[in-house]
């Protein structure tokens, strides 16, 4: 595997950090205890942020988790702060770090949850003057479904009607994906340890995790260990190319859009537009024989046209031809916006994509097309970026969309490995993976691109980003950077995200580029 750029901020798994703890320790000579306690401190403060006054819950498990947590605690009193402290094992079963502050920990010794629940009483009166919630239950180690008195724990930490501060991790997210099975702590803050994880920042898990603040706890520089997933950074648009005086409309690449359907007219030209406003020197939107003048007509001016044959059953064997003709060096090929879901569209779109031997970018009806299909596209001999959304990767992948939804980094990844291509998981943590299983995660906090036609706008950003030259993992990242970006400066202009709609994306992309809405 390739390692990751440096406009990706690495976020290491479960395994990963265990690496980085151990070596810490055992080969940089940093005490365990030490860790510990600064990263008690860290939350701590936090938690003083969030919550200046009032009694505070700490719920502890028996893991270094719970150790974190138990300093919490400690200091929160040696401040003045009313903590109670309630763990989910006795002390009998704590060990190591977490029983020496355990041990260390001062006043009212902690409440242990019963395992048939007897203690569910108590505690949730206890908790009914608490004004924040410290969750030390589970760590970064995770996996799986919590069980037994953890649900019970879990249910305390979200019944409690206080702010949550989750420490390293929501309880009940798994750290290295995403995933949550069963129940989870619901954070408003989550304190994680020297880097932020996948799952803080992959759905499920990120709508669990709340802000994520990254902590330096003195782990030292030069921690062994290469990420395979990182956190898309504003630093990618520095890569991108700039047009100078020798620039010509050649030189920065030609989009050709192929698609639209009667009906669906829209999406390639607003595809075509926003490659334009992307950077493309020149776009030409290939469209049924019987919709060219439509699309002549609605602009944008810049744009070319041409029309292709088409019978009762949809575009013809002609048509690919058409299209392959025109095919050369600088051309990209953004295939599917508006084609529709007629046989013989689907059966021109699965030709066109397996002979052109041009970067393409697959989306809407282009991916539909293939459900069933996806390993056709590891045939081709040019690079290909899939653009799907949660129900479209589900039907390219034979599973339904909740079932993307639940696990969006491990099929994110297989879609990629099987087409052989970079696949572009839309959705607020937009997932963009190649078929080595590098996976780059937008950010994201664009609610404005929750309208129609956006995603035909990032397909033709990719388009013109390939068109000059991109390789496909940085075309689709920087894509996504900016397409989220132009969402977020189109709802500053418009003064609300609700009414933001799909060519206010495409106006606010030129400013995107600049800097704004980063």
């Amino acid at each position: 595997m390739e390692s990751l750029p440096d406009w990706l901020t690495p976020l290491p798994d479960a395994e990963s950090m265990r690496a980085v703890d151990r070596w810490a320790i055992e080969e940089r000579g940093v005490a365990s205890l030490e860790l510990m306690e600064r990263a008690g401190a860290g939350v701590a403060r936090t938690v003083e942020r969030v919550s200046p006054d009032g009694p505070v819950a700490v719920v502890c498990g028996k893991g270094n988790n719970g150790g974190d947590g138990l300093v919490v605690a400690r200091l929160l009193r040696q401040a003045g702060r009313e903590v109670e402290v309630v763990c989910s094992s006795p002390p009998e079963e704590f060990s190591g770090d977490a029983l020496e502050n355990l041990k260390r920990l001062e006043g009212d010794p902690p409440l242990a949850l019963s395992a048939e629940g007897s203690t569910g009483a108590r505690i949730a009166e206890r908790f009914e003057r608490v004004t924040v919630v410290v969750d030390a239950l589970l760590g970064t180690g995770f996996e799986g479904e919590p069980r037994g008195v953890m649900v019970e724990a879990i249910d305390r930490v979200n019944e409690a009607g206080a702010p949550v501060v989750s420490v390293d991790v929501p309880s009940g997210v798994d750290a290295s994906t995403g995933v949550v099975r069963g129940r989870a702590v619901r954070a408003a803050v989550t304190v994680t340890f020297h880097a932020a994880k996948p799952g803080l920042w992959i759905r499920p898990g990120k709508a669990h995790a709340g802000s994520v603040e990254t902590l330096d706890i003195g782990i030292p520089r030069g921690a062994p260990g290469a990420a395979e997933v990182g956190l898309l950074e504003r630093s990618v648009l520095e890569t991108l190319p700039r047009r100078g005086a020798s620039s010509t409309k050649f030189s920065s690449g030609h989009v050709l859009v192929v698609g639209g359907s009667r009906g669906l007219t829209g999406a390639p030209r607003m595809c075509a537009h926003a490659s334009m406003r992307a950077g493309a020197g020149y776009v030409t939107a290939y469209v049924p024989v019987s919709l060219q003048e439509i699309l002549a007509t609605a602009g944008p001016p810049e744009m070319m046209t041409r029309g292709l044959a088409e019978d009762a059953d949809g575009l013809t064997a002609e048509s690919v031809a058409a299209v392959l003709r025109e095919l050369r060096p600088g051309v990209a090929l953004a295939l599917g916006p508006g084609l529709g879901r007629a046989d013989g569209a689907f059966v021109f779109a699965r030709a066109l994509a397996r002979q052109a031997a041009v970067a393409l970018v697959l989306d809407a009806d282009g991916l539909n097309a293939h459900a069933g299909h996806l390993g056709e596209l590891a045939m081709r001999e040019a690079p290909s970026v899939l653009t799907p959304h949660a129900g479209e990767l589900g039907r390219l992948l034979g599973i339904d969309s909740q079932e993307v939804d639940r696990e969006r980094l491990k099929h994110v990844r297989s879609a990629a490995e099987l087409a052989s291509a970079t696949v572009v998981l839309k959705g607020d943590d937009t997932l963009i993976a190649d078929s080595s299983g590098r996976v780059a995660v937008s950010p994201g906090g664009a609610p404005a691109l929750a309208t129609a036609g956006t995603g035909d706008v990032l397909t033709g950003v990719i388009a013109a980003l390939l068109a000059q030259g991109l390789d496909a993992f940085r075309a689709a990242a920087a894509g996504v950077w900016l397409h989220a970006a132009a969402g977020r400066e189109a709802a500053r202009r418009e003064g609300v995200a609700e009414s933001v709609v799909a060519s206010d994306v495409i106006a606010a992309l030129p400013a995107a580029r600049a800097g704004a809405g980063a």
